[in-house]
């Protein structure tokens, strides 16, 4: 999936433009990248396009030591970064842009390939999030395809 797609797919769940899904989309990237150990980090980078690839590697401190927030903190800290208005919003932001992730890394559901070594090393919060981000898309597409 190319960066166009990708961009386009989040801006629509999430009811904005695509500058705004990209802004969303490279802080749950930083987010979430804090998670995984940089060998990690790296074999998802080597899944994506080329450009989402430099969207995924953009971050601040590359040599922080890995954060690993409880869920709300997680979630708090993607909503004060992207300045959305709650923490359901935060939410629904993270589950957009960990769902297609895991379809630009070759899994609807998260549970496969890279998606799922990504799984394995989230702690039990955020596995629970990127568990849920597939119901959570198809639920907000529903919204969609139904207004």
């Amino acid at each position: 999936m190319d960066q166009k797609t990708f961009l386009h797919d989040v801006a629509s769940l999430l009811r904005c433009d695509v500058r705004r899904a990209e802004s969303a989309t490279a802080i749950v990237f930083q987010e979430l990248g804090d998670q995984l150990s940089a060998k990690e980090r790296d074999d998802v980078a080597a899944q994506l396009h080329h450009a989402l690839e430099r969207l995924w590697r953009d971050r601040p401190d590359e040599h922080e030591p890995a954060h690993r927030p409880h869920r709300n903190e997680f979630i708090g800290r993607v909503r004060a970064r992207a300045a959305l208005g709650d923490d359901k919003e935060g939410e629904r932001a993270i589950h957009v842009v960990f769902h297609t992730l895991q379809r630009a890394l070759g899994s609807s559901d998260g549970t496969r390939g890279e998606s799922w070594d990504v799984f394995a090393v989230l702690s039990k919060d955020i596995k629970s999030l990127w568990l849920e981000a597939r119901e959570a898309a198809a639920a907000l597409r529903r919204e969609v395809d139904g207004s």
